[in-house]
């Protein structure tokens, strides 16, 4: 009779049983590139940019209600803050709102590590459709919809001393939602706090709103905004010459022409939605097919990411690339925000999303495509500037 061994899975492997793949077991260890692994944590944490602010932002959030956060890409406002206020042992639980499900459970997953603890557990834990922890974790990251529910069931959030909207410059039906009901929370519990966050938001109108301060007076002001620089690397950004007729096939070209001139670097598309995700998947695994049989060592690693793909199919895009193989992922504006790939250089942005409208003749909600915002697009260029100088490739 065989010796009986138990396997041990990860919690952060799926995000729920239902979806479970279970070839995921049987693959070994992912590693994610850290230049600075061989230094500590608390190392690592005080080479961010934000944590020559922190003192600043902890005297902010004792002195005002309202913080309006304009910190750059990759200052690490995230993922610290919430850290910063457990460190200055602040009552009751910090919630943490993402507008995607990846980012909740990504920045979880690094808080858990930062503090050496597990995710899930008494410190850090998160909560998304179909996958929210039990008990009432210190740090709570959740996506807005959940929050929503919360404040249904609780109206004044009584368990928390702290919510931090993340990224509102996407300005969402549920953040504009969720603002407005902060403010009037705000007014019934003097003791709450609330952090308003992006790289790239209008934080003097944003202040106006949570500002409830009648008079003229600086002094009584109930909101602040505070700026933090970003470790952000030079990019160049490169622009058509003349219209494309079809950017997913130009896409496709863009990424062959990067990889035949043998510059280093992993590449990220942006496309509208998950059949135009696909569809350039499937051009690209044709391409690297060929390569392969033409044994070129320009080799391509295609994954497509999008919102209705598992979470454990999610996480391929953050693990390297096989040796050889330059790593290529095509994404919709899932990747844009609170998404750090590593060794992503070069991005090509398509210039288009994909938004639901409503028409007023039928009634109904339909998704259209429609060009990208500015702040967006600026979002999307700052995933290249991470590691080290980036390019990007725009056609609109």
């Amino acid at each position: 009779m065989s010796e009986f061994k138990p396997k041990f899975v990860k919690p952060s492997d799926t995000s729920s049983y239902l979806d479970k793949n279970e070839a995921v077991g049987l693959e070994t260890t992912s590693f994610i590139y850290n230049r600075y692994i061989s230094q500590s944590v608390q190392t690592q944490r005080q080479r961010l940019p934000i944590f020559n602010s922190r003192n600043h932002i902890l005297y902010a959030l004792e002195k005002y209600q309202t913080l309006v956060l304009v910190g750059e890409t990759g200052c690490g406002k995230s993922t610290q803050i919430p850290q910063y206020m457990i460190e200055a042992e602040w009552p009751g639980q910090i919630g943490i709102c993402e507008p995607r499900r990846v980012a909740a459970i990504s920045l979880a997953n690094r808080v858990a590590d930062e503090t050496g603890t597990l995710v899930q557990g008494d410190m850090v834990g998160y909560a998304v459709r179909f996958d929210a922890c039990t008990n009432k974790p210190k740090i709570k990251f959740m996506t807005e919809g959940i929050l929503l529910r919360e404040v249904m069931s609780d109206p004044l959030l009584k368990s928390y001393s702290a919510i931090m909207l993340d990224e509102v410059h996407e300005r969402t039906v549920y953040t504009d939602l969720l603002m407005g009901l902060m403010k009037r929370i705000l007014k019934k519990r003097s003791e709450l706090r609330l952090i308003v966050a992006s790289a790239t938001l209008d934080a003097e109108m944003l202040h106006k709103f949570f500002n409830s301060n009648p008079t003229g007076d600086k002094k009584k002001d109930t909101a602040v905004i505070m700026s933090v620089e970003g470790r952000q690397y030079p990019v160049d950004i490169h622009y058509v010459a003349e219209p494309i007729p079809c950017y997913i096939q130009a896409s496709v070209d863009t990424v062959l022409n990067i990889n035949s001139s043998k510059e280093p670097g992993d590449i990220l598309v942006f496309l509208t939605g998950q059949e135009e995700v696909d569809k350039a998947v499937r051009l690209l695994n044709e391409h690297a097919i060929l390569i392969e049989e033409s044994r070129k060592k320009e080799k391509l690693h295609v994954l497509p990411m999008y919102g209705a793909l598992p979470y454990h199919e999610q996480l391929k895009v953050f693990r390297p690339a096989p040796l050889g193989h330059r790593k290529v992922v095509v994404a919709t504006n899932i990747a844009e925000t609170s998404v750090t790939i590593p060794g992503i250089v070069h991005v090509i942005d398509c210039g288009f999303v994909k938004l639901k409208w409503f028409n007023n003749d039928t009634h109904t909600d339909s998704l259209i495509v429609v060009p990208v915002s500015k702040s967006s697009a600026d979002q999307r260029a700052g995933r290249a500037g991470r590691e080290k100088p980036g390019k990007v490739y725009r056609y609109s």
